[in-house]
């Protein structure tokens, strides 16, 4: 496979741009090589800068549900760039995707906008802490939730790729206050609050991991979250900026049935443009500024554009069995794949929930982060590029998810498997 083009565009990225890439986890630092640079997208694929065309599962991190360059967002973006790209005033935008977000995700009465996940996590966080009087947070170890100071303490997701246990520059304080726990461990989070009573303002958790590779909590576990942190006082923050409209409608909370007090969005919220959103309990949400005295703001918050494309996402993903058809397509993709894994007597674990799967290189269970790194990650990256050879593209990093879309075909899946089984022969 000729990649002289995505070659010569990393080394000048790298002169003009730290490692080449405007986010880590783009660097293929776990699984080697350079990365291809994409130059153009469409449905289920993406071409990179020397005309290779893949069958695309990394879908943008995640927001592509629709497939790339879907015609009805692409049109409401036109549209709305006609008009002008931003004002910094209200628009009817915003009031229109926020109609949406309320009548989907039944907890969030009130939402705001903002302009990516890792704001919405850091602003509910802060609200928290405003609304409670208190300081502590609890987060669980191999849960990214965007690069705020406070959460960057035993993050995975590209964190975990570059063997980072934490990042440089954060003030010893902020990490102070943040207590970290294995996920999935009931009896950790139940001792964690009997040594913090009354100190903690609010657990954030991803109610499916997703940047651990996909992990699902055990049976139990996110009620006995809800139910510690109403004991306490304290407030459940569901980070859902992956599963948020990926899982369904009203998210990982729906599927579980369990209603945080905050939730953060991001991702498919904005249809593939910047965005990011937090929302919950009115009550709570009347701290926010300009109505209480927890301050946050931002200049391209609730950007026409990404509330345009936004909206074109979720009136889509309203229509009658969309979600039934990502299931079908992604059982079908793990069914297959666990079977050529069988066939090439290579161990594997598939954990999946709809439209989100990781194959993690180990044969026994992953519930946590302790699990997943357990993985053989040098296998994994010799499969990665093999699946490359094979047209297929995801995720640099066993500690990602694979996207499918409603572009995906049953087509997509089939070449997909075959082109998982050829590269099992580099493993």
């Amino acid at each position: 496979m000729n990649t002289a083009n995505s070659q010569e565009l990393f080394r000048r990225a790298k002169e003009l741009i730290p490692g080449g890439v405007n986010s880590p986890a783009r660097s293929w630092g776990s699984v080697g090589g350079n990365p291809l640079f994409i130059s153009r997208a469409a449905g289920s694929r993406v071409w990179d800068a020397d005309g290779n065309d893949f069958i695309d599962y990394v879908c943008s991190w995640g927001p592509m549900i629709l497939g790339h360059a879907h015609p009805e967002v692409v049109a409401a973006v036109t549209r709305a760039a006609e008009k002008g790209t931003s004002y910094g005033a209200p628009t009817e935008g915003e009031v229109g995707l926020a109609e949406l977000v309320v009548d989907s995700v039944p907890s969030i009465e009130v939402v705001r906008f903002v302009n990516s996940g890792t704001e919405a996590t850091m602003s509910a966080l802060r609200l928290a802490r405003a609304f409670t009087g208190r300081s502590k947070i609890i987060k669980f170890d191999g849960g990214y939730h965007g690069h705020g100071d406070a959460l960057l303490v035993k993050a995975g997701s590209g964190l975990a790729s570059s063997g980072i246990p934490t990042s440089a520059g954060i003030h010893p304080g902020l990490a102070e206050d943040t207590i970290v726990l294995p996920y999935n461990d009931s009896e950790a989070i139940t001792k964690a609050f009997a040594a913090h009573a009354g100190e903690i303002a609010a657990v954030i958790v991803e109610p499916i991991a997703g940047n651990m590779g996909i992990v699902l909590p055990e049976p139990g576990y996110l009620g006995a979250l809800r139910e510690l942190t109403e004991d306490d006082g304290a407030l459940l923050i569901f980070d859902e900026v992956i599963t948020g409209f990926r899982v369904g409608l009203d998210g990982a909370q729906g599927i579980f049935g369990i209603t945080p007090d905050l939730t953060c969005l991001g991702k498919i919220v904005g249809g593939g443009l910047p965005v990011g959103a937090y929302g919950g309990r009115r009550d709570i949400m009347d701290q926010v500024a300009p109505l209480g005295p927890m301050y946050q703001a931002g200049t391209l918050s609730g950007n026409p554009l990404a509330m345009a494309a936004g909206i074109a996402t979720l009136e889509r993903l309203r229509e009658p069995g969309v979600y039934d058809e990502l299931e079908r397509l992604g059982a079908l993709l793990q069914t297959g794949l666990t079977r050529v894994f069988n066939d090439a007597e290579v161990p594997v674990t598939i954990n999946r929930v709809g439209s989100l799967l990781t194959a993690f290189f180990t044969g026994s269970p992953v519930k946590d982060m302790a699990d997943a790194s357990a993985g053989d990650h040098d296998a994994f990256g010799r499969w990665f590029h093999g699946l490359l050879a094979n047209g297929i593209y995801i995720a640099p990093s066993d500690y990602e998810a694979w996207f499918i879309s409603t572009a995906h075909t049953e087509a997509d899946i089939q070449a997909t498997i075959i082109g998982a089984a050829e590269a099992l022969k580099s493993v």
